[in-house]
């Protein structure tokens, strides 16, 4: 039977035929083409209630065209996608769900039909349908997603469009299909309801299959992977890391047998050609190419995920000290949010904001940027430094009549169009996307434009509020590559662990208008707290270590003996950090002496007649030509990390 995925189709098929399945759904061999493309061919797999599925792959790979295939949106080219009776799905997209005239509750409830969360054949509910449990379930639901009791009876069309999503992603929790479909649920959530949401997911009663660019929430939740790759759909056991693990060994396992494969294949060939002329030894010629022809040939390995190779601009070297707040007070109406705090920030250091909602993580940045004055106090930018705050440029600093390419060589540093081309390809501007006008483009690709824009022309002292926000995974990687190269100072806001693991040297916990810094990374700052989980650190409400209040009111930062402890814990973590650089620098050293003691001996070989005569010549000089770009790549590692070293050096 070939069918399309629409739920009450099939359990309308199924009455049919009486076909019962083991599964709550199976797909069979099922191909789909787009525009000329093969999307998927000959995907065959199941899933039912207990399973927890990520859904990975670059962009374009196909994921969102599997999830219209599932929800009958699309139909497949051949194969047939088929439910188990009375199956349930519920879908949330990525973007642009919407809001009518009821209020937040109703939504939640689904006493008002309308909405672009598909539940295939779950009962819809109408007004004044919604018993007084599922209020209270829904209520609980809301209030976990971050909403007051206050936003309860609002009209959702006056939320923006992050809460109505809250709101239709309340709506499916509620509702609780057998299949939860999830296309990017964390976007619109802050880090107390992302975490709320990753737990409510952990004893969901149904299946899930989602999409997320959240390396800690699939690491958090699922059990098994989904990748799509080269017009396959193949299956890992285990969370994200784990696929990442089992992946590369695959790819290792498949690389091997493709170049067996290819020998087999060349010493096959070489015989055809070699007699195919010769009478005697014709027939086994053409045997040889019979058996070529016969092979099922392996393709070769791809690396979808492989890291993009840029460099950009850096900014001028600005002073030791790169900004400092003195007696800085501050507050919204009655609300104080910060009542003499100090802060320092030194050249190279790379600091993440931390602490619960509402404790004025963002207000923190912003006054660091110049975009807040605060009520009191100083803020004092040090010699030749220049800030630049990320989110100034999402929308105020982007020109709608341009295009994506002239927006991006809009810069007053030096660049090349080959050079712009490769940042914005890092970034999923690719072929003719970068010919389009940013009036055209969505929130999240303008978000990518002004990324690069920055990176094309960074400030000494970067200002980060949550960058990583709308990126796929490739593109957080890029943009960590791009930081890691960056050459000045890093203060930002994330609630991407592996982002903030990647990037973070120090800590900054924000509570209570006080700011406690933990001089290493993050691990070290979880270590110190004892929180729960990595994303509890984020928002961990972590006490304050006997810091006293002045007779005037002010919240000292930490008293003076606690400050001595600090700087004494930031000194043993710099020392750390020099004998780890001196042992990278010293390794690799010792890899170039041999290196170059290689090179040297096997040039030696090819220089005796003697070598000719044995037929060991060409593979000494593959050797050699292997040899010499390792040498190559070794020495510019070298030179990469005793520049680390050396800014090290001077920093302790």
């Amino acid at each position: 039977m070939k069918a399309t995925c629409n739920p009450k189709q099939f359990l309308a098929a199924r009455r049919n035929t009486g076909h019962t399945l083991r599964f709550m759904l199976a797909i069979s061999d099922v191909s789909k083409s787009f525009g000329g493309r093969t999307l998927f061919e000959d995907v065959s797999l199941s899933i039912d209630r207990e399973d927890r599925i990520g859904l990975v792959g670059p962009n374009g790979a196909g994921k969102s065209t599997l999830f219209a295939l599932l929800l009958g949106n699309e139909s497949p080219d051949s194969g047939t996608i088929a439910f188990q009776r009375g199956v349930t799905v519920g879908f949330l997209p990525q973007e642009s769900a919407p809001a009518g005239d009821e209020t937040v509750l109703q939504l939640a409830t689904g006493e008002h039909a309308g909405t672009h969360t598909h539940t295939g054949s779950a009962p819809s509910l109408h007004h004044g349908e919604a018993d007084g449990a599922l209020v209270a379930k829904a209520k609980r639901i809301l209030s976990g997603l971050s909403f007051r009791d206050t936003d309860f009876d609002r009209p959702a069309r006056e939320m923006s469009g992050g809460w109505v999503m809250r709101a239709h992603l309340a709506r499916l929790l509620v509702q609780e299909p057998d299949l939860l479909m999830l296309d990017e649920p964390t976007n619109h959530l802050d880090l107390e309801a992302l975490i709320w949401f990753q737990q409510y997911l952990k004893d969901y009663p149904g299946g899930i299959l989602l999409i997320s660019h959240d390396r800690e929430f699939l690491n958090q939740l699922v059990t098994s992977v989904l990748e799509i790759r080269q017009s396959r759909v193949l299956r890992y056991r285990g969370n994200y890391d784990e696929y990442l693990v089992q992946r590369a060994a695959n790819e290792q396992q498949l690389l091997a047998a493709y170049k067996n494969q290819q020998r087999e294949i060349g010493r096959l060939q070489e015989f055809a050609d070699r007699f195919r002329a010769k009478a005697s030894k014709a027939s086994q010629a053409q045997a040889k190419l019979k058996q070529i022809d016969r092979m099922d040939r392996i393709e070769a390995p791809t690396n979808d995920a492989k890291e993009v190779s840029f460099s950009f601009p850096q900014p001028q070297r600005s002073g030791q000290r790169v900004i400092k707040l003195e007696g800085v007070h501050h507050a919204y109406g009655q609300n104080v949010v910060y009542s003499g705090v100090e802060l320092e920030v030194e050249r190279g250091e790379r600091i993440v904001l931390v602490g619960p909602n509402g404790a004025g993580k963002s207000t923190l940045l912003k006054i660091l940027a110049g975009v807040i004055t605060p009520l009191e106090g100083a803020r004092t930018l040090g010699h030749n430094a220049k800030s630049g705050y990320y989110s100034q440029y999402r929308v105020e600093m982007l020109r709608a009549e341009r295009t994506v390419l002239e927006e991006a060589l809009d810069t007053p540093q030096r660049v090349t169009e080959v050079g712009v081309r490769t940042l914005l390809g890092s970034f999923l501007f690719r072929g003719d996307d970068v010919f389009k006008r940013v009036s055209v483009l969505s929130g999240g690709e303008k978000s990518r434009l002004a990324l690069v824009k920055l990176l094309l022309d960074p400030p000494n002292l970067l200002l980060m509020d949550e960058p990583t926000t709308h990126l796929d995974m490739p593109s957080i990687d890029a943009l960590v590559g791009a930081l890691k190269q960056f050459e000045g100072t890093l203060v930002f806001i994330s609630h991407d662990v592996y982002f903030i693991r990647a990037l973070a040297k120090q800590v900054i916990h924000v509570r209570g208008g006080q700011l406690r810094r933990y001089p290493d990374g993050y691990d070290y700052y979880l270590e110190k707290t004892k929180a729960e989980s990595a994303r509890a650190g984020l928002t961990a409400g972590v006490a304050p270590s006997n810091q006293p209040r002045a007779t005037n009111g002010q919240v000292r930062t930490v008293d003076r003996k606690e400050q001595k402890r600090l700087e004494a814990e930031q000194r043993q973590a710099r020392s750390r950090e020099r004998r780890e650089q001196q042992q990278r620098v010293k390794h690799l050293e010792s890899e170039i002496h041999r290196l170059e003691a290689l090179q040297v001996e096997l040039t030696a070989e090819l220089e005796k007649p003697e070598t000719y005569a044995d037929g060991r010549a060409t593979q000494i000089n593959r050797e050699l030509m292997h040899t010499v770009d390792e040498l190559r790549v070794r020495t510019a590692e070298w030179e990469a990390e005793a520049t680390r070293l050396a800014a090290v050096a001077v920093a302790d």
